[in-house]
């Protein structure tokens, strides 16, 4: 079977040595030194000032929203995983979505100033797929309008743009580190912040607005990360770019082999390092995709969704006509993509796209 993805795992005794320092020090969560040492790690590779590791990348996102004090309308894309529109619902805001630029997949930065009302807070962008959104015309559109960015950059493990850390732009960005991302600590996420009264106030909103064991800064949440988890980011660290490198290299055989085909490829913005984070392809009709789809699943190739239904079609959120994102989610179409997919399995999904599409 091949899926859309297979979770890097580092070789089994490496990991069990960290599991060795865990049990001679017996602390298990609460921000050990395990965890600790990978902050600094990942803050130096990914050239950051600032990194909260978290839980998941879901309630990165809802810490933000709730730090940075949004109330009333969020704009936001109508593109992304389900967890952007519904961590802003569950911060009892209301998503006010913008189509997608159709090249770039990411907000279409030419139409926020339109959906911009008095009760407009925040915008919360996706660089979807890694792929940067406009952070420059954003940037401007926000100081205009004296609102807060924030940056869902779930996909975004070690890309760049403009030379520096796509975590460095936005008010906050966020990233995940699920077990499907190419750096992972099974579940986990992070929060990046270059303000620093912001972060201390996001650090100590994650846990529970401890100031100290019976003081507290103000309201929190439990969103750290464990030891357990720590460990695992800690033994695939060493990979990175083993990890990065391997997938450029299925992406150089799909780029190459579907260059002449009526299939699309996603247009990476300029002046981006990007990281092959995911293979979307779009393809002419939804009929064309689910044609090609059920080929390869009749030959054990599990592509993916990625990412459809478009969010405005929600069933708790307020619909709003999105021509664009609308249908290019009914024709798009993640292709497997991780570290240990083999030239001839790349050959094989490709040769059954080519067979299907017209």
């Amino acid at each position: 079977m091949i899926n859309v993805t297979q979770t890097f795992l580092p070789p089994l005794d490496e990991y069990t040595e960290y599991l060795h320092r865990i049990w001679a020090s017996k602390w298990l969560t609460n921000r050990g030194e395990l965890l600790q040492e990978l902050e600094v790690k990942l803050c130096a590779y990914l050239g950051v000032e600032n990194l909260l590791a978290v839980s998941n990348g879901t309630i990165a996102l809802q810490i933000a929203i709730k730090a940075l004090g949004l109330k009333g309308e969020i704009i936001t894309t109508p593109l992304s995983y389900v967890a952007t529109v519904s961590s802003i619902v569950w911060e009892n805001c209301e998503p006010v979505f913008v189509d997608i630029d159709k090249d770039y997949l990411t907000i279409d930065e030419t139409k926020i100033e339109a959906a911009i009302t008095d009760k407009t807070s925040g915008i919360l962008a996706t660089h979807v797929y890694g792929n940067p959104c406009n952070v420059e015309v954003i940037r401007a559109i926000a100081e205009k309008h004296n609102l807060k960015v924030i940056y869902d950059a779930a996909h975004c493990f070690g890309v760049t743009y403009n030379d520096q850390s796509i975590f460095n732009y936005g008010d906050v960005s966020t990233c995940s580190f699920h077990a499907t991302k190419l750096f992972h600590t099974g579940e986990g996420g992070a929060i990046f912040c270059n303000d620093s009264d912001l972060f201390d106030k996001l650090f100590y909103s994650h846990n529970f607005g401890h100031k100290s064991e019976s003081e507290f800064f103000g309201l929190g949440i439990n969103a750290k990360i464990s030891e357990l988890q720590a460990a695992m980011g800690l033994a695939v660290f060493p990979y990175v770019n083993t990890i990065i490198s391997s997938r450029k290299k299925i992406v150089d055989i799909y780029d190459a082999a579907l260059l002449d085909e009526q299939v699309k490829t996603l247009k990476i913005r300029s002046n981006t390092g990007w990281n092959y984070s995911y293979y979307p392809i779009i393809f002419p009709t939804e009929t064309d995709l689910t044609k090609t789809e059920k080929a390869l699943n009749k030959q054990n190739i599990f592509p993916r969704r990625y990412f459809y239904p478009s969010l405005n079609k929600l069933p708790y959120v307020r619909y709003m006509e999105m021509p664009i994102a609308e249908e290019i989610s009914k024709k798009i179409l993640c292709l497997p993509l991780f570290t240990d997919l083999a030239p001839e399995d790349t050959n094989r999904i490709l040769e059954i796209i080519k067979s299907g599409v017209v």
